[in-house]
């Protein structure tokens, strides 16, 4: 899955939250810790759904919430056993008070933030604020032979020292980043041995025109010295979860149209089989079912967790037609060989024929996986480029969240602390909100699924730079477009105005404000980060010259300024060219020098700037939910009459809930 966040919406939604003083009047924020904030969300029309549609939902919503497990343990071998042992001490402890249990609360509810010990965005391990002799006294306390997840010192030693385990994802140049990583998709091999083995198994493959992705879902492993996969499968690893998913897909099945029910009959196969080319068939089955009002995603997709962009972490998204706001995605689906035909890259790398562009804007009605807590506002599916060359994609933009993030937004003073011209601050806010869903709609829609590859090249040669890359092009394919005429022309936007807003706001992300996310002295690790920095610092660089973008001080204050908003659009259209050439070749050098040269070192003065700032407005960065739940309604013979949506305002009775009632796997896997 190609995914745009909501907690930075790609660089243009500045969507923080308000301050402790008026969390009071803000009913959309349910909780609020350390550098996160939670809000609930809203499911507009779940009502009108039919009866079918309704239970469809109900089932696939179980399924979604049945796969929570593996995504801890992808991220981290010890995850499981960590968290299990932190919940029965936070429901077990006898007095909740003092400093100590203040930070032990906070320290879980970010693991269950992160869906393990390591930030959900930044991959450092979490530092307890509560001490090692306080949390011993809680396990001598309440962990006994009964209830012990894995051994107490072990358990401590993983907590406390920072240097074990530090990072979940290590991209660093110069370092192997299989050993240097601590997800849990390799064990007993090193990066050397991960890409000989994969290398092979493409070189097999090298005259498919419809290559397997390798390894998307299955842990390698060297023992006794033979390296070889575990695949996730059931009566594989991940079984007794995979069995539960299967047993309400099935449910799903039952009362989805034929379509549909042909579509999760295929995904089912593919979990009893664990077989790629099964994931294939399933995905094309799902890209082709334009029609069905529900959907849904459910399955190992998204692989920036990997190092090497290979693995992929289970996730599921439940959701369905926004049919007002689909008017727009629709404009721009009937469009796309438009789009394609003039986009400014060279034109081999156009796809002569644009099939298959399916965009929409969705309701989320759950989140699973790798998309609960924090959840994507975009997505683009399937990843497979030669699915997406022959049977296109789908692309959906979520409106609810963005809606739950706007309001939680309000009032935040954001704009007067980091926008200096007050035609900017206005702009903002007339066509920020436009601007925002229509930069996620050419995102999605069109940025990921445009281009195509030379011939000859596979697809992996950019390594552990390919996230960044393809992020970027999307980012830049969106931008681009939003400043053409074409957009006033078919009815999109009033004005170019909605644009420039845009354009203001990605920059200043980009160069500025997305550092407050990021510790004091570390580097950018995250793909997506990377990317905004690349286009913001390259386009000041590029446009230097002729002041396009500046840096004003003002009252000791950074501000980032566009003074050129048509010459900044040549700019995005300039580097969209090039990173496009670059994937399309494969080139990894070029690559290599982009990324590294513009998207990971910070200007510490700069970054501790931003920090200070942010922190003095108490706007926290990032931004997830608690999900919607759900209520069979029957009759006296149990026959269900209708699904009852409910919305709960309690972040840690959610967590705790679905670690008694939907955690299937053992604490090691």
């Amino acid at each position: 899955m190609n995914k745009l966040f909501g907690f930075f919406a790609m660089g243009v939604l500045m969507l923080t939250s308000c301050s402790e003083a008026q969390n009071a009047e803000q009913p959309w924020i349910v909780d609020r810790f350390d550098d996160i904030k939670v809000i609930r969300y809203e499911v507009p029309a779940f009502e009108n759904l039919t009866l079918e549609e309704k239970e469809l939902v109900y089932y696939l919503s179980e399924a979604a919430k049945c796969g929570r497990d593996i995504l801890f343990d992808q991220n981290f071998k010890y995850n499981l056993a960590i968290r299990r042992t932190l919940e029965t001490i936070y429901t077990e402890l006898e007095v909740k008070t003092g400093d100590e249990f203040a930070a032990f609360e906070k320290y879980l509810k970010k693991v269950w933030f992160a869906n393990g010990i390591h930030h959900h965005y930044s991959n450092d391990k979490f530092t307890p604020e509560f001490s090692e002799a306080w949390f011993r006294e809680q396990l001598t306390k309440y962990i006994n032979d009964e209830n012990r997840q894995m051994d107490n010192d072990l358990l401590c030693k993983i907590l406390f020292d920072k240097e074990l385990y530090a990072s979940r994802l290590n991209q660093k140049e110069g370092v192997d980043v299989i050993t240097e990583s601590a997800g849990n998709y390799y064990e007993g091999v090193n990066q050397v041995e991960v890409e000989a083995f994969y290398n092979g198994m493409a070189a097999a493959d090298a005259n498919n025109p419809e290559p397997i992705s390798y390894g998307l879902n299955s842990k390698l492993v060297k023992e006794n010295g033979k390296i070889y996969e575990k695949v996730w499968k059931i009566g594989g690893m991940y079984s007794p979860a995979l069995e539960k998913i299967v047993y309400w897909l099935e449910k799903a099945a039952t009362v989805a149209n034929p379509t549909q029910k042909e579509v999760i009959e295929a995904l089912i196969k593919y979990y009893k089989s664990g077989d790629l080319k099964d994931f294939d068939d399933y995905s094309v089955l799902w890209v082709k079912d334009t029609q069905s009002n529900v959907d849904f995603v459910n399955g190992f997709i998204e692989s920036y967790g990997d190092p090497l962009g290979r693995k992929a972490s289970w996730e599921s998204v439940v959701n369905f037609r926004d049919v007002e706001a689909c008017k727009r995605t629709e404009i721009m689906a009937a469009n796309a060989q438009w789009f394609e035909d003039n986009a400014p890259i060279n034109p081999a790398y156009r796809k002569k024929e644009v099939k298959g562009v399916s965009a929409k804007v969705i309701t989320v009605a759950m989140l699973g996986g790798d998309c609960y807590p924090a959840t994507a506002i975009g997505i683009n599916l399937p990843n497979a480029d030669w699915i997406r060359k022959e049977h296109g994609s789908k692309s959906v933009t979520i409106d609810n969240i963005t809606y739950a993030y706007d309001k939680a937004a309000q009032g935040n003073g954001f704009a007067e602390e980091f926008i200096l011209r007050e035609e900017d601050r206005e702009r903002a806010k007339n066509y920020g909100k436009l601007g925002d869903d229509l930069h996620t709609d050419l995102h999605e829609c069109l940025g990921h699924g445009s281009g195509q590859l030379a011939p000859g090249t596979k697809g992996d040669e950019l390594r552990t730079y390919s996230s960044t890359l393809e992020e970027a092009r999307a980012d830049l394919f969106a931008l681009y477009y939003l400043g053409d005429e074409k957009l006033v022309e078919i009815g999109l936007i009033p004005s170019l105005d909605v644009a420039w807003s845009q354009y203001s706001d990605y920059i200043m992300n980009g160069y500025m404000t997305q550092l407050s996310r990021i510790e004091l002295g570390k580097d950018v690790e995250e793909s997506h980060m990377r990317n905004r920095k690349l286009i913001a610092e390259w386009c000041y660089e590029k446009g230097k010259a002729e002041n396009v973008i500046e840096l004003v001080k003002k009252d000791g204050k950074t501000y980032v300024v566009v003074n050129d908003f048509v010459k900044l659009r040549k700019l995005f259209g300039e580097l969209l060219c090039e990173v496009q050439r670059i994937k399309s070749e494969g080139d990894y050098e070029a690559c290599k020098a982009l990324v590294e040269g513009y998207a990971v070192k910070i200007n510490p003065e700069l970054h501790k700037e931003v920090i200070e700032r942010n922190k003095a407005l108490n706007i926290e960065p990032y931004g997830g939910f608690v999900n919607p739940e759900y209520e069979l309604v029957t009759d006296a013979e149990g026959k269900v009459t209708d699904v009852k949506i409910s919305y709960p305002a309690n972040y840690v009775e959610q967590h705790l809930h679905y670690g008694k009632e939907y955690s299937f796997l053992p604490s090691l896997n």
